[in-house]
This record gives C-alpha cells, structure tokens and sequence, in this order.
C-alpha cells in the first residue's frame, strides 16, 4: 500500500480538514463564533455516528422513494443510505465531509456485495461485538476495499489502541462521540442516583412515560445537567456545531423551557411516544445496542429479507468525500428528483445556503422533493434565500409538523419537506414578484 494512502490517527487528514473548515468556518477566528467553530471542526474530524439519528421511514414516505427515485443524500453513519436502498431507486448519490464516514459506508457496501449470507451481515453490523466478526473481515470483506478505506479501518485511533475494525468485535455502536456520549451519560445518570436503561423494562407506552418520568427526566433537573447542557463544547460530541446550538439556544429562551428542558423534552419523545419493540433509536440511546433477539427495532437494512435486495442494487451507490455543493456542481442538470441534506444546512450562512440551492435547482428534476432536519424548529431557508431562488419550491408547516412527530428519534426541531414547484407556477410567482414586490 502506499504510504501517502495512510492516515494519521493522531491529526485531521488534509482533506477532511479542509472540507470542514470549507463547511463550518465561515467567520474570523477572532470571534466567539469563529473560535468555537474551529474547535468543532478538530472535534468533528473523527467517526462521530456509528448510526444515523434520522429516522429514514419518514424520510422514504416523504420523499416517496421508489424504483424511479434519483437520490442525493450524506452518508453520515451510512445506514440511512442502505435503508433507502431497500426501495430499489435508479441512484443514490452519497456525500460526507468526514473520511470516517466514507470508510463505513464502503466497508457496508463491500460487506454487502461479499458476505456469504444475511445472517453473517446481521452479526457483523447488528450485533456488531463478535470474535467471529474479525475472521469474516479478513476472508471476505478486506480483499475487496479500496487502499483509503483499507487503511483507515486497519490503522488505530491512539497509538495505544487496536485497530478500528475490532470496533465490530466489542460493540461497534459504543464507539465514535456519539457512542461514547451515550456511554457517558449512562455513566453520570448511575453516579447520580439513576438508571435509565431501566426505562426498557416498560411494556406499554403508559410505562414508559412512567420509566422516563422516574429515570431518566430526573437526570436533566440536577444542577450538573443544567449546566452542562448550556456549554456548546458538550454538544459537539452529539455533532452539534455552535450555529445549531445558537439556534437551539434561542428556541428554549423563546419558549421559556431552558436549554436542560428543551433537551428534556426532545428525549421524551424519543422515549415515549413510539413503541419501544420497533424504536430502534430508543434502544440505542437506553439500552446501547439493537434488538438482536426478537430483530424487530432495527433498521430495515438489517432485516433478513432485505439482504438479497442491497445485494442485488448495491452497485447503484455512489460515494464521494466532498460536499453537497461541490459533489452538485459535477452532476447533470435535472438528474435528481430527493434530496436528504439531514441537519447540514444549520451549519451554513447565506453564502453557503444561496450556492448549495442554486445547484439543487440546478440538478432537480420536476416535482422534486428535499427533505431536511433543523435544530430549532424553523426553516433556514425562509430567511437566507433569496425569492428567485426559493420560489422554485413549496411547503406545508402542516405537514411539517407532523414529519416531526412521527420521527422516532425525537432529536431535531423539525422536519422540513419542500416539494419543486410545476415550471409554469413558478413562474408566474416570478412573474408576480417582479411586478408588485414581496
């Protein structure tokens, strides 16, 4: 292999670094912004999800995927992509700024297209802490990686670790922030009093709302909750940059909950409001891994059925280290018809937003549709895009709040589902606009 394809463990690969800095440090290092965006951007440049907290059946009935559906979307943990996959759409086009990302999107594709069946699969990334795991990566999928994925998963996070493939080996979703965030906060609820992986014992939704009243909602009233939950450098472990957590901020003053609260809530309905034998989310965050016994709250792509299908469309997915906006200016025009941009578009100013949508109107086909996440509740792109260029679309607040609703992870503010506008409507409001004004 040649060294140059290495990565240093200890330091920010030079690409990722300059694709973070490109994404998030849009103002002077001088700044409280510009400082704090700069210590995300060294926090960031690392596995941070081993798995997606975007719900992706709402994504698909939103976007309403299907086998005629071209996909733009970023990887993060890789298993919304997969789980689009199962729909057998023409394309999906994946990007992410962060080379860790990139790596597990390419070690499940390879996974998929090599493992001998959907059980192996399933060990490998559902259960994702057996022996055995090791051996199968050796025989069937290392062979077959590209020399930058290779040497990422074959090199350590610290000279004194072992390599990041044995993640699968000793429970691969503990690992990256956010893994370990989780990990941290079950640590800090037991050496408070509580344990909220005892919300699992629940039955029905009536005891869960029991469990986390008495476990878990306890946590965020103590003194060391409410403070933590006010200092941006806590929340880049959960890949929240300061923009996002500014935001965040303004709704819980605006709605007099205060910070520890808002995040309160936003867990309740992680908790609560969806059964927990089908929220795979909710067993995540309460109990650190999957249902691997009844296989029912897991993500589709894991599901026995759907093995044969990502088998047989894997070849349809294709992965780019770069942002939306570059990886955008390279596609053909109307060649796309959903869009995924998760929470990415909280990270941008104007500049940034008015460039990534001049490409998305730019490459949509008609009656195209976006999907994205907010920290708050509202949508950018009412204020930072100019009328010439968000006239092209439509939403419903409506409908908007209710794709909120029904995401099991509970974690955004809102759900935003804009829908392209037919040639001759937009038009006319063009037309309208630059007779009369706005």
């Amino acid at each position: 292999m040649n060294s140059s394809t290495t990565l240093d463990a200890l330091t920010q690969t030079p690409k990722t670094k300059t694709l973070l800095d490109s994404a998030v440090n849009n103002t002077s290092i001088f700044s409280r912004k510009g400082f704090l965006d700069r210590l995300f951007t060294t926090w960031f440049d690392r596995l941070v999800y081993p798995q997606i907290w975007e719900d992706p059946e709402v994504d698909i009935q939103a976007l309403q995927i299907n086998n005629q559906s071209r996909v733009f979307t970023i990887s993060s943990g890789g298993c919304n992509v997969l789980n689009y996959l199962t729909e057998q759409p023409e394309l999906i086009e994946v990007v992410d700024l962060n080379e860790a990302h990139i790596a597990l999107i390419k070690l499940k594709l390879v996974a998929i297209e090599h493992l001998p069946n959907s059980e192996a699969f399933f060990d490998f990334f559902g259960k994702a802490n057996l022996l055995k795991n090791l051996d199968r990566y050796e025989a069937y999928i290392k062979p077959h990686l590209d020399n930058e994925t290779l040497a990422y998963w074959e090199s350590k996070e610290r000279p004194w670790s072992k390599k990041r493939i044995t993640y699968f080996t000793n429970g691969f979703y503990k690992h990256g922030l956010l893994g370990h965030f989780i990990g941290l906060i079950h640590w800090t609820g037991k050496r408070l009093g509580y344990d909220i992986s005892k919300i699992m014992q629940a039955r029905t939704l009536e005891e869960q709302q029991q469990g986390f009243d008495q476990h878990v909602a306890p946590i965020f009233d103590t003194k060391l909750l409410k403070f933590l939950c006010n200092r941006s450098m806590v929340m880049y472990s959960l890949g929240i940059p300061p923009a996002q957590f500014d935001e965040m901020d303004k709704q819980s003053q605006d709605s007099k909950l205060g910070m520890h609260n808002l995040l309160k809530e936003r867990a309740r309905q992680l908790a609560c409001d969806f059964p927990l034998d089908e929220n795979y989310f909710a067993w995540q965050a309460f109990n650190r891994e999957y249902d691997i016994k009844h296989r029912k709250a897991i993500p589709r792509y894991l599901k026995k059925e759907a093995f044969a299908v990502l088998k047989s469309n894997q070849s349809k997915v294709k992965v780019s280290h770069t942002s939306m906006t570059e990886r955008l200016k390279s596609l053909p025009d109307n060649s796309l018809n959903a869009y995924l941009f998760l929470d990415a578009q909280d990270w941008m100013d104007e500049r940034q937003l008015t460039e990534l949508w001049q490409e998305v109107n730019r490459t949509a086909m008609p009656n195209a549709r976006v999907v994205f996440r907010t920290a708050g509740e509202t949508s950018p792109l009412e204020t930072k895009l100019a009328d010439e260029i968000l006239n092209q679309w439509q939403t419903n607040q409506e409908n908007n709040q209710a794709w909120t609703k029904q995401d099991r992870s509970g974690i955004y503010g809102g759900v935003h589902l804009y829908i392209r506008k037919p040639h001759n409507q937009s038009m006319q409001h063009s037309q309208q606009t630059l007779m009369f004004g706005e």
